[in-house]
């Protein structure tokens, strides 16, 4: 994975948002910070981006019209050509059947449930 020099967070509960923006922040990231409360606007976001920046999209499971899966699916001939992209769920779920389901989708590359930590974020940071 590369290092990323920005973040997306794609969640529609905006304190989660709020707070994890804080936690990027704290763990010494400085660069592009997107935020979306509507998975289908990330989608769009992302099919305009030309996708060239080193990006680590954190994802939530559990949303209102279109779920963290549903956007997994419909982003995978986007993003899956795309190695300066990394998809992590970043979700309140710790239920054996979502890390499954997970597991089984090439895009996304960890699972991680919330909160997401500065530690977390400083890894991916010193990613090579």
């Amino acid at each position: 994975m590369i290092a990323p020099n920005r973040f997306i967070l794609i969640d529609d509960n905006e304190a989660d948002n709020v707070f994890h923006e804080i936690i990027i922040r704290r763990a010494g990231f400085s660069g592009e910070l997107v935020i979306f409360e509507d998975a289908a606007e990330a989608l769009a976001f992302l099919q305009g981006d030309p996708l060239s920046t080193p990006t680590c999209i954190f994802l939530d499971i559990n949303m209102p019209l279109m779920d963290g899966f549903e956007f997994a699916r419909k982003a995978t001939p986007i993003l899956s050509d795309k190695p300066t992209v990394s998809l992590m769920m970043l979700t309140s779920s710790d239920a054996p059947k979502d890390r499954q389901i997970a597991s089984g989708m090439p895009l996304i590359q960890d699972f991680i449930t919330k909160p997401l930590s500065v530690q977390k974020v400083r890894d991916l940071l010193g990613a090579n």
